[in-house]
């Protein structure tokens, strides 16, 4: 593998490697309000995502902002947690979100945040002062990365409403209220460790 083509592989990694948890639960839990006929606004939020961390990487490897792990194992977690309660406050009764302009505002806004994360893997693998194919290839990853999790989600989503029968209410109920508690642990881990 070239050193280019790592930055694609180590995007994807970033985002499918089951230790990355916590952005595979803010990628779920940002899906879970939308319906499987809403696939293009949920192809726009996962887009608005990448485009927010891609500010981030930027910034950071340019040294404009740096980099509190500490801080950012706050943030994460507390970004899960209000998109799980803006999923459920903002719920319709016909299972759509209503406003999709929040959502796309959120995953764009927290995409920064996650990007902060990111940030310190990309930062190691940069050389010289070369960024914009390297960021390239890296977000090109990530997006794929992402794309892949919301096919297993929305696979997950058509097996329960379509063969099992459950309703999209439930499944938004669940999801968040997972993402949430699992956030909500994350958060609690992060501010008591040393």
């Amino acid at each position: 593998m070239n050193k280019l083509s790592s930055f694609f592989y180590s995007g994807w990694h970033h985002i499918v490697d089951i230790t990355a948890y916590d952005h595979l639960l803010f990628v779920m839990t940002l899906c879970a309000a939308f319906t499987l006929t809403q696939w293009k606004q949920i192809l726009v939020i996962i887009t608005a995502f990448t485009i927010g961390h891609s500010g981030t990487l930027v910034l950071s490897a340019l040294e404009i902002i740096p980099a509190n792990s500490k801080l950012i194992d706050m943030l994460i977690p507390s970004t899960i947690m209000i998109t799980a309660i803006a999923n459920i406050v903002n719920y319709e009764k016909h299972g759509r979100f209503s406003d999709a302009t929040i959502k796309y505002s959120i995953a764009l806004i927290f995409g920064l945040i996650h990007g902060l994360a990111f940030a310190s893997n990309f930062k190691f693998m940069l050389f010289s002062d070369r960024i914009i194919m390297p960021l390239l290839l890296f977000n090109l990853g990530i997006e794929a990365g992402q794309i892949f999790i919301v096919l297993l989600f929305m696979t997950s989503l058509w097996i329960y409403t379509k063969i099992v029968k459950g309703s999209h209410f439930k499944w938004n109920l669940f999801v968040s209220g997972a993402g949430f508690g699992i956030a909500t642990t994350i958060l609690v881990s992060a501010m008591t460790s040393g």
